[in-house]
């Protein structure tokens, strides 16, 4: 059998199989593998080295907003990401390009939408729908692109202690849960704040939150 090339990772079972329709007309041999949470996609990614695509709901158990994107980016660099979501206003999908996704694809895109959307990164190209208006002022992208770059520089280790800053743990408390001396927690802290360019824990955190998006409000739990 070869090797997966593709995983998609939405808790949406009918949403899953309308998605492996099109990427079996797009991508020759995908092998797709499904994950209905973000550990189980982490899994997946551990498991098969040969994965280069990945489809990740914005809001799906396990991820909140763009926190699973900027990880992915963090800890396998080579992965590309295709976003996928019901919460499709103009403004989250033009934030999801920012952060480094190669396309943000409605759950509303009919077969020869998402086709078209995974032939353009196929291609090497950025992909969103032809409807999005470019809202986004110049300096709230370069903010987010900045943001982008810093987070990818994290090893990841220090990724996940900011993540853990951010939920308001102490370093004693991050110490346990990683297991490593409070000494370490403090090295991971240091070296977090001079490339976020923050003065302080506080601000790590508050960086880290950018990332993450109130549930959408009046989308159904259907596809």
């Amino acid at each position: 059998m070869s090797q997966a090339k593709v995983v998609i990772a939405d808790d949406h079972p009918l949403f899953r199989t309308a998605l492996k329709q099109a990427i079996i007309e797009c991508i020759d041999e995908a092998n797709t593998l499904e994950a209905d949470n973000f550990s189980e996609l982490l899994t997946h990614i551990e498991q098969n080295e040969s994965l280069e695509i990945v489809f990740l709901d914005l809001h799906m158990p396990g991820n909140d907003g763009f926190t699973g994107l900027t990880q992915l980016q963090n800890h396998y660099p080579d992965l590309v990401v295709i976003m996928v979501s019901s919460d499709d206003n103009d403004e989250t999908m033009q934030k999801a390009i920012h952060f480094g996704a190669a396309a943000f694809i409605p759950k509303s895109a009919d077969l020869t939408t998402i086709a078209s959307a995974i032939d353009a990164v196929l291609d090497g190209e950025i992909w969103l729908p032809e409807s999005v208006e470019n809202s986004a002022d110049q300096q709230t992208m370069i903010a987010h692109q900045k943001l982008a770059k810093q987070l990818a520089q994290l090893t990841p280790q220090q990724y996940i202690v900011l993540t853990l800053i951010a939920d308001g743990q102490l370093n004693k408390q991050i110490a346990y849960d990683l297991n490593i001396k409070e000494t370490t927690v403090k090295k991971h802290v240091s070296a977090i704040l001079m490339k976020l360019e923050v003065n302080n824990r506080t601000l790590a955190g508050l960086a880290y939150q950018q990332l993450m998006l109130a549930p959408p409000e009046n989308i159904s739990d259907t596809v």
